[in-house]
């Protein structure tokens, strides 16, 4: 009977036959989450900093009304929904931005169109949490 001590293989040799794919797989997959991440978060800062966004935005803190119910200064509150689409010289803009004051919270709607640099809005409305809306395209309201 030998008692001499046999040479275990390394880890590596032990178990690349397993580590190579999954980490192949890995290797994909957070790949594709931080292109997909960029590109998401790219898409909501172009409508962040759009120009109907900053417009309705100054908009909403300069009413008198909607300050009076929902505090000043009233800003973004969370993740904008909606589409801003950019096609030669026209552009669309579509948006649903989550506000919020010191006293209350709400929704922003922003609808505007745009040929050129020049936009047209057909829509900046807020609506309270507690059901109120003010449409600020109203000429009351401004």
């Amino acid at each position: 009977m030998n008692n001499e001590l046999i040479p275990q293989r390394s880890w590596w040799k032990r178990n690349w036959p397993w580590v190579v794919p999954v980490g192949g797989c890995l290797t994909i997959l957070i790949i594709l989450g931080v292109a997909i991440g960029s590109i998401f978060f790219g898409i909501t800062s172009i409508m962040d900093d759009s120009i109907p966004m900053e417009y309705a935005i100054e908009k909403i803190n300069t009413d008198s009304e909607l300050i009076e119910l929902m505090g000043s200064p009233i800003e973004k509150n969370g993740m904008i929904q909606g589409e801003f689409n950019l096609n030669n010289d026209e552009k669309s803009a579509d948006m649903k931005v989550p506000i919020a004051g010191p006293k209350e919270s709400g929704t922003l709607f922003i609808k505007a169109t745009a040929k050129g640099d020049k936009w047209t809005y057909q829509e900046i409305r807020v609506v309270i949490q507690d059901n109120d809306e003010l449409d600020l395209m109203n000429d009351d309201w401004d």
